[in-house]
This record gives C-alpha cells, sequence and structure tokens, in this order.
C-alpha cells in the first residue's frame, strides 16, 4: 500500500528543516540560520504510533520574491503540497504572525488538504499565549512546539495522523505480483514495458520525463497474474528542471511502496550512476524484490569484449546493497532476453515468500556458530539463544541473545550469507531484529 505523504511548509527560517529531523530522528536536512538553506525536498520515511508515512521537507516559501532560486523552491513547495495528503505549517511563534505567513497560508488554502499549523519555537511557558495568534490565519487549531527542544512533537503528530485519509489501504489480488519498473530517465522502462505487453500500451519518447505518472496496467503470462507499474523516471535533483518531472518523482517512490518486486533498469552504456544507488537504494530499504535489467545491451560498445561476468562484478561492486538482486541483460528494443523477465519476477516472488521452521533455523545456527564462534567483547561472549522467522515480503527473522550490544554487523553478515548459501532468498533482501532473550514475546 501507499504511504501517506506530508509535506512541512513555512516561510524561510522558521525551523522546518529542524522539525524534519526531530520526527525522522536523522540529520538529512541542513539546518542554517540562513534563509534559503534547504534548496529542495528532501524525503524520509517516519512513523508514529505504528502509523508510517513519508515526510517532505521544503525550501522556504517566499511569496514576492523575484529571485531565481527563491522562486524555484517556491514551485517546488507547491509541488509537494499538492501531492502530499497532510501539510504541516510552520510558523515562527516568537515572530508572530507575519505578511509572508499570510501569504502561505493563503496558498494553503487553495490545496483543499488537511493543514496543521506547527507554531514553533515556543519553548518556555511565558510564549504559550503566542500560539492564540495564529488563529487568525484561519486554519484550524494551532499546535505550540519546540523544534529545536522537541516539545508538543506528540501533540502535532497525534493531529496529523488523525488527518490521514481513511482510503490508503487497496483492493488487490492476493495472487497477482505487483511489478513497478523503476529506474533514471530514458533508460528504456516504457519500452521494456511494451515489449513485455506486446503492444504499444505506453508513450515511448527519447525526451526525458515522457511518463509523468505511474500507470498500471494488468496482464496474465503462463497463468500468472501480474500488475506492471511504468513509473516516471528519476533524475538527481540538480538535473531536474521541469515542475511536472519533480512531481513525478514521489510518484515514483509511491509506485516502489506498492511493488512486490521491482525493476531496476540500469543503462548498459552508461554503467552504475550515482542517481541509480540511490534509486535502488530506496527499493532496498522498503524491503522490495528486486532484479536488475541492464538495458541497451545491443548497442553496449564492449559487449564483445567484456564480459557479463565482468559487467556483473562492476554490478556488484557499485550496487553492494544489492548482491542479492539476479542480473538480466537485456534490450527493450529488440526484445532480447525480455521474455526471461517474467520469469525470474516470479522466481524473486517466490523466494520473497519463502518460510523457513524454526527448528530448521536454530539447526543452521548451531552449525554457523560451530563453524564461526559469535563474537565477545569486554570479555563478554555473545550467545545466540534461538532465531525465528516473523514475516515474509521481505523475510524477517528475530534473533534472541544475551547481549544484543555484542551483535557486530559483520557477525550479523555472516549469518545473513550462511541463510542464503542454504536456502537462497535470491532476489529479496533479509530484515533481522536482535533481541534480549528476556524480550521473547508470549
Amino acid at each position: 500500500m501507499s504511504k501517506p505523504i506530508v509535506a512541512i511548509v513555512g516561510r524561510p527560517n522558521v525551523g522546518k528543516s529542524t522539525l524534519f529531523n526531530q520526527i525522522g530522528k536523522k540529520k538529512l536536512s541542513i539546518v542554517d540560520d540562513m534563509p534559503g538553506v534547504t534548496r529542495d525536498r528532501i524525503y524520509m520515511d517516519a512513523e508514529w504510533l505504528d502509523h508510517e508515512f513519508t515526510l517532505i521537507d521544503t525550501g522556504g516559501i517566499d511569496v514576492k520574491s523575484d529571485d531565481t532560486i527563491l522562486a524555484s523552491i517556491r514551485v517546488q513547495a507547491q509541488i509537494a503540497m499538492e501531492e502530499a495528503d497532510v501539510i504541516v505549517f510552520v510558523v515562527d511563534g516568537r515572530a508572530g504572525l507575519t505578511m509572508a505567513d499570510e501569504e502561505v497560508a493563503n496558498i494553503l488554502r487553495g490545496t483543499n488538504k488537511p493543514v496543521i499549523i506547527a507554531v514553533n519555537k515556543i519553548d518556555s511557558t511565558q510564549l504559550d499565549m503566542n500560539v492564540f495568534e495564529f488563529y487568525n490565519v484561519a486554519l484550524g487549531d494551532p499546535v505550540g512546539i519546540s523544534a529545536s527542544n522537541a516539545l508538543g512533537l506528540g501533540d502535532l503528530l497525534d493531529k496529523v495522523i488523525a488527518a490521514f485519509p481513511q482510503n490508503m489501504e487497496e483492493a488487490r489480488d492476493e495472487d497477482e505480483i505487483r511489478i513497478a519498473v523503476i529506474g533514471r530517465p530514458n533508460v528504456g522502462k516504457s519500452s521494456l514495458v511494451n515489449k513485455m505487453l506486446g503492444e504499444e500500451r505506453v508513450i515511448v519518447s527519447d525526451i526525458p520525463g515522457t511518463t509523468r505518472d505511474a500507470i498500471d496496467t494488468h496482464f496474465t503470462k503462463d497463468d500468472i497474474k501480474f500488475t506492471l507499474i511504468d513509473t516516471a523516471g528519476m533524475r538527481r535533483k540538480s538535473k531536474i528542471d521541469e515542475p511536472i518531472e519533480r512531481y513525478s518523482v514521489i510518484r515514483s517512490l509511491r509506485a516502489i511502496d506498492r511493488a512486490d518486486v521491482v525493476l531496476m533498469l540500469i543503462e548498459a552504456p552508461a554503467g552504475v550512476t550515482e542517481q541509480d544507488k540511490k534509486i535502488a537504494g530506496y527499493a532496498h530499504e522498503s524491503g522490495k524484490g528486486c532484479v536488475i535489467v541492464v538495458n541497451k545491451w545491443d548497442i553496449f560498445p564492449d559487449k564483445h569484449d567484456r564480459s557479463t561476468n565482468r559487467f556483473t562484478d562492476d554490478l556488484r561492486e557499485e550496487l553492494g546493497f544489492l548482491q542479492y538482486a539476479p542480473v538480466l541483460y537485456a534490450s527493450a528494443l529488440t526484445g532480447q532476453r525480455v521474455n526471461r523477465v517474467t520469469e525470474l519476477v516470479k522466481f524473486v516472488a517466490e523466494q520473497q515468500s519463502m518460510r523457513i521452521q524454526t527448528s530448521v533455523l536454530n539447526e543452521l545456527i548451531r552449525d554457523a556458530v560451530a563453524v564461526n564462534p559469535p563474537p565477545s567483547k569486554k570479555g563478554k561472549q555473545l550467545k545466540i539463544m534461538f532465531m525465528t522467522q516473523a514475516d515474509i515480503c521481505p523475510p524477517k527473522f528475530i534473533i534472541f541473545v544475551n547481549e544484543p550490544e555484542l551483535f557486530h554487523f559483520s557477525y550479523l553478515r555472516f549469518i545473513e550469507n550462511r541463510l542464503r548459501d542454504t536456502f537462497g532468498f535470491e532476489g529479496t533482501p533479509l530484515k533481522f531484529i536482535i533481541r534480549k532473550r528476556n524480550e521473547i514475546e508470549e
């Protein structure tokens, strides 16, 4: 299902990025006293009271400025507001209501979206009365917060999740496999979809960004039902000039959230780019099954001199977190190996739905510990009590130990490799939860 999208907006220098960082508990946005530091939207997955959502940080809106950069920021913020399910309007409680705030409020009233007013910098009881001034913008009950001190964030987030749409759950056939086709613009996503379907369902053009929205297409092959989601191409922020293309990025992220398996398209002549890593990284972190499709292999200049094995080695080095993903060399233009795509997708879907009995998992743990004993630290030895599988899609495992802080990531990687060597789990990430033995749930 798609996660609700929450956009944080407001005039410059009211503390939007500080609030963004506090909610996400990560320092992703640059925080500075100079207006205009945040020049583009930044995305982060967040959670409150078991409600997951995507948080968007935007640059400050300066309605009347003619400055080119500030005008661009204003357009980007408006696009974020258009796509958001809920908007958090941040204002400065110390400065009070300004004309700039009123201008932003006028824009927000035109969105017809739920708006929560966050009156920031209310970090003492003496400033509580400042909150009431913001009733004048007629956007509902304001909430006093201090983003820098994390005060009032619970009340704010309670109002945010209460405003989420009630129809985010999608009706779907449990037997179908949803495929999101992802990658940079102009790597051949629409051409691949058309070749897979055998007809021109999606507009194909050499102009990056031709596909503006995610398009669902249902088809059946070998008695298996599939849904193809052809996503708009995602490109580096510095290279995105059209507001509509910026808008399409959020749709692409939503398409990944809705998918079971993603086809990560890499353009063979270009190789793996930094943007490829970012796009693939989002799919990996979202726990989606993945098939890497190296497209345009028919025009790869070194294909006769450089083997696919060497190209695959380079892929594995550049996309180190996708070691588990199968690689397919194809050409959407000529149809080379395209017939294998659904076969691989079906295989990956089966792999990510695999369940392993607890007794079998613990036999694997005993063998692994015998081959490579757990690490120790300051005289304390890590002891693994047992492991059980908690979920599928992606497979999630809970490992109970004596002291979780002793479980070094390198040993967890060793356990993961043993799981993959024994059971496969090809094409799917694996998730692990390390718990102390007294946290065993009844």
